[in-house]
């Protein structure tokens, strides 16, 4: 199963790469959860639709440097870069704790600072 979810995690990663959100979110629980840590959280599949409508209006370029996994989590560090409200792009470095549930991303919590 860790290897499962490593692999669903990794193929809804280069669905976001190439612009298809819809095929990031065939990837998600329909009560999908999201928690930016200190910032925001979006509750279910739609909030998180119109979240990336906006933050990936232009497909985001990044880098995973590892994927750790154990049981129903897959934890991933990098970083990202997208564009800002203003046009310029900017970088960020993540962590991201994935939960599955059968399969599927049923919550997300993200740790993410300007780098």
């Amino acid at each position: 199963m860790i290897e499962t979810n490593k692999a669903v995690l990794e193929k809804a990663n280069a669905a976001i790469i190439q612009g298809d959100n819809e095929g990031f979110l065939a990837h998600c629980t329909d009560d999908t959860q999201w928690i930016f840590v200190g910032e925001r959280i979006l509750e279910g599949k739609e909030a998180v639709r119109h979240w990336m409508a906006t933050a990936y209006a232009e497909p985001p370029t990044f880098r995973v440097d590892n994927f750790i996994a154990e049981g129903d989590f897959v934890t991933a560090l990098g970083r990202i870069s997208l564009k800002e409200e203003n046009g310029a792009s900017a970088t960020y470095l993540y962590c991201d704790v994935w939960r599955f549930r059968e399969g599927k991303m049923a919550e997300l919590k993200a740790f993410v600072i300007k780098a």
